[in-house]
């Protein structure tokens, strides 16, 4: 159902220096996205443990399947895209939910390396599906002026589902052994259901049209450029994400000779600052305007890649607890600053920011990086400890000297100063 939604009163008290948006009849939509970050804690880690160990499939086998599997996915960024401009947003949340569903579902008679390889089809689509429309969902709930807080705080959900999710899988484990996977794939669909009917029941208004800007096609080229340029800045953020999990546990224990459970001690510091912290200091402390924060984000994102390099220079080894410390902290501050930053942008560069085929685009960007980042910095890795730091602190401060780019179209500029 589209329905105009109704002018909400501005947070006091508490919920105003914490920064956080009117939570007020958003009950439903804070619900899911908790949910649905809770099933992806859940299990997604776990995956490979189950086919592995429960399932006795060869482990090597298992990651080329999974990684056949979300290839084969990939188009369904753009192919949600094209359901998002004739069905919406929340359709596509919710129909992604499903699928989610089905690919978890697929797990219990999984048997042989083609099962695998097809429920992850069905869960990749799903988590490709959700965040191409999640982005645009979010514009049809909420007001623009709210937004940048809004992706804030639904940022700090998902870290919060997140860990909630581990944390549960954590104390099934330990109750009950690796036995307690079956049953936990039958609860994690049955969140992604749950989550499903939490977005089907939204009532959602879809924002006014955009005004043309006058210059016909050269206003459309120079809007395609400015977005193309946003994906590809993009990019370094995308690997960031991924080279937090897919290296940090590997150079720890491999190159500074820390304990297995200092990878541990990271993520958990990571997850505590984002999840408490997004939402003040994206109210309070983060630039206005989006591109400088973009900016700021990915000049701490560059420490945060030197900070986590220090150790594995001569003579430093003995930082190696300090460094990763400071690291881990530089690179949340970044990722806080960075996230809801660019998802203010992802729907608002442009006239057509929150179209399908722009959000297909820009969840390309995720996608595809995920899917190269573990073979990329991998290799990067066995080529020398320092090299995988020193290419993305490259890449990071790319993206921060071309940020100043990132300007709203002229007709933005003029009604803010209205």
């Amino acid at each position: 159902m589209t329905t105009s939604a109704p002018s909400r009163p501005r947070p006091r008290g508490m919920s105003r220096i914490l920064g956080l948006p009117p939570l007020r009849g958003h009950g439903l939509f804070i619900t899911g996205h908790l949910i649905d970050s809770l099933g992806n804690g859940m299990l997604l880690p776990l995956s490979l443990l189950y086919f592995t160990d429960v399932r006795g499939l060869p482990l090597a086998s298992v990651g080329i399947a999974v990684t056949v599997g979300q290839a084969i996915a990939l188009p369904v960024t753009f192919l949600a895209g094209r359901v998002m401009d004739r069905a919406g947003p929340k359709a596509v949340v919710v129909g992604a939910n499903l699928l989610s569903c089905a690919g978890f579902l697929v797990f219990l008679p999984a048997r042989e390396l083609w099962h695998v390889a097809a429920a992850y089809v069905l869960v990749q689509a799903g988590i490709n599906g959700y965040f191409t429309a999640q982005r645009t969902l979010v514009t049809h709930v909420t007001a623009a002026a709210e937004r940048r807080a809004w992706f804030a705080f639904t940022g700090s959900l998902r870290n919060v589902g997140l860990a909630a999710g581990a944390g549960l899988a954590a104390g099934a484990l330990a109750l009950s052994g690796e036995g307690a996977l079956q049953w936990m794939i039958a609860v994690d669909a049955a969140t992604y259901l749950l989550a499903a009917a939490c977005f089907a029941s939204l009532r959602t208004t879809k924002p006014a049209p955009q005004p043309p800007t006058g210059g016909g096609q050269l206003t459309r080229t120079d809007n395609t450029r400015r977005y193309l340029l946003l994906v590809s800045l993009n990019i370094p953020y995308v690997l960031a994400q991924a080279l937090l999990s897919v290296l940090i546990a590997l150079y720890a224990t491999r190159t500074l000779g820390l304990p297995a459970w200092s990878a541990s001690v990271v993520f958990v510091i990571n997850t505590v600052i984002v999840s408490t912290l997004s939402t003040p200091i994206t109210a309070h402390l983060a630039p206005k305007v989006p591109r400088r924060a973009v900016g700021g984000g990915y000049l701490l994102m560059t420490l945060a890649m030197l900070a986590f390099a220090a150790p594995a220079a001569p003579g430093l080894a003995f930082t190696a607890w300090s460094a990763l410390v400071a690291g881990i902290v530089l690179f949340s501050v970044a990722e806080i600053l960075l996230g809801p930053a660019m998802n203010e942008l992802s729907v608002s560069l442009t006239p057509d920011a929150a179209s399908g085929f722009t959000q297909g685009l820009y969840q390309f960007s995720w996608a595809s990086g995920m899917i190269a980042a573990p073979a990329l910095f991998t290799f990067l890795l066995d080529t020398g400890p320092l090299a995988p730091w020193a290419v993305e602190a490259a890449f990071c401060l790319l993206a921060c000297l071309a940020s100043p780019a990132l300007k709203a179209p002229n007709r933005h500029r003029r009604r803010n100063r209205r």
